[in-house]
């Protein structure tokens, strides 16, 4: 099997450990007295629903929301998409939607929630004074910052009407079970598309520091409910999320074991060096570069041929007019570092099938790529330092593109080295 194709294996393996219909079902409760709601938001979203409806046999209702592109079709749940990563109308209309199907319920009905990656974007309620305007700034200008996925959601948290567990006090007082795809470092439920259904241990304080230290200029609108404090979330301890359980079916770790059991069925030694790891992509690249080179040249800290496996979340600090996306900027930097090292091959990819903007999962990385750019007169420098990965791996058709993928457990990382050390 070529090398290209062993990676592609192994991302492939990855996301089918997190695919709803083999992650809900184990996870479904027993019929309540009453009735069954069942609302989500997430990339996953539409496809955890599909995995609800053919699990449960009596009555159901709900709605959920999801990506363009990600629906999945269903009878009994209605299913809305809106805009990854920048919200649009049809997120606000679809919180709305979520408001309005746990409103009025009882102590005996159950509401089932479904929550994965991307429903901070996919579910937006403004909070009271703010429109759908204001967030589409905030939310583009924190995606430009560098901020991690964990301060991005804090500053979300306190702009909304809907999340940090508001979604939960408003299915007070019916019970709510929520079910899990983590996409964040840690699997934080708070940072899991900025915790609707649990408590909120960060404050507006927290927020407006956060806003601070990446400089985003808000408008006095948006800045004067942090202040004010009319933007404090739902705190442990509310009355209104007693009872409340959540559980999380599919994270990282599972599709990095997924793709090292892959990995090994091949004959090659597999090390997950982490399912968290976090910062600027250029940086994390640049530093598994210098790991990379280390095992090829001497064997340390783990002998060739093997497979070194990552997940996590890093950033991109966008200042070039190029789109971002932390896997092929990682990648691009890991390639730089290399320099074409013989026997070194990699691919990177975010598991939901979209890196950054672009409707492209990520790219493969071979010891000739730098020399082919050169060749079209691409200098990898240069498309790096104007954040253009998409663009340089894009021109040399070594873009990984997927499709939906109808889950979303966070990046992948994989990097192969075959070459032995000198012994």
């Amino acid at each position: 099997m070529s090398h290209d194709l062993l990676l592609r294996e192994l991302f492939t393996a990855a996301i089918a450990s997190a695919q709803p219909a083999a992650c809900v079902p184990p996870h479904l409760p027993v019929a309540p007295k009453g009735h069954l709601v069942v609302i989500g938001a997430g990339k996953a979203a539409a496809a955890m629903a599909r995995a609800v409806e053919d699990h449960w046999p009596a009555p159901l209702s709900g709605v959920v929301v999801t990506r363009y592109g990600y629906r999945v079709p269903c009878q009994r749940i209605e299913v809305i998409e809106a805009a990854h990563p920048v919200p649009d109308v049809a997120s606000a209309v679809a919180a709305q939607r979520l408001l309005a199907a746990v409103a009025g319920l009882t102590p005996d009905d159950r509401v089932l929630c479904l929550i994965s990656g991307g429903g901070s974007a996919l579910l937006v309620a403004p909070a009271p004074g703010l429109t759908l305007a204001d967030k589409q700034a905030v939310n583009q200008a924190l995606l430009s910052s560098g901020a991690t996925i964990a301060e991005m959601n804090c500053v979300r948290r306190h702009l909304s009407a809907i999340k940090g567990g508001r979604l939960a006090a408003a299915c007070h007082p019916a019970t709510v079970l929520t079910l899990l795809i983590s996409d964040v470092p840690g699997d934080h439920p708070v940072d899991i598309a900025s915790g609707p259904t649990v408590a909120d241990p960060t404050t507006c304080a927290d927020a407006l520091a956060i806003i601070d230290r990446y400089r985003i200029d808000l408008s006095p609108r948006v800045r004067g409910v942090l202040e004010s404090g009319m933007g404090e979330s739902i705190k442990s301890g509310d009355p209104r999320l007693a009872g409340g359980e959540t559980r999380i079916v599919a994270r990282p770790q599972m599709a990095l074991e997924a793709a090292a059991e892959v990995a090994r069925r091949h004959g090659m030694a597999a090390h997950i060096l982490g399912d968290s790891l976090e910062g600027e992509a250029r940086d994390m690249g640049t530093v598994m570069g210098g790991i990379a080179r280390q095992i090829s040249r001497l064997g340390q800290p783990v002998r060739p041929p093997c497979v070194l496996l990552s997940g996590g979340e890093s950033t991109v600090t966008v200042r070039g007019t190029g789109s971002g996306g932390r896997n092929v900027e990682f990648l691009l930097s890991l390639g730089i570092a290399l320099d074409g090292l013989p026997g070194v091959h990699a691919l990177a990819g975010d598991t939901d099938g979209v890196d950054g903007q672009e409707e492209v999962a990520g790219a493969v990385l071979r010891p000739d790529t730098l020399a082919r750019a050169w060749a079209l007169g691409i200098n990898p420098k240069q498309s790096l330092g104007n954040n253009d990965g998409h663009g340089f791996f894009g021109a040399l058709g070594d873009a990984v593109v997927t499709g939906p993928t109808l889950t979303n457990v966070n990046d992948f990382r994989a990097i192969l080295i075959e070459s032995p050390f000198p012994q």
